[in-house]
């Protein structure tokens, strides 16, 4: 996962909220583990409320389905 980690290393130094929803949304799809793909979910969605991205419905459902978030 170097590649992935160059950008998310680049979108941090560039403070590019929008590219990094989308790349630690791929970096949790690629994790192998779970509490790892929990991590990067967590970190899209944060990322996600505060640039105001589409994706936070969605990403909010998936740490629900994962036990990470509780429904209202």
């Amino acid at each position: 996962m170097s590649a992935l980690d160059d950008r998310l290393i680049l979108a941090h130094e560039a403070q590019d909220g929008r590219a990094l929803v989308d790349l630690y949304t791929e970096a949790a799809q690629l994790a192998e583990e779970e509490d790892a793909r929990a991590f990067y979910l967590t970190h899209a969605f944060v990322f996600a409320l505060e640039q105001g991205a589409p994706q936070v419905a969605q990403l909010r459902q998936q740490l629900i389905e994962m036990g990470r978030e509780t429904p209202v």
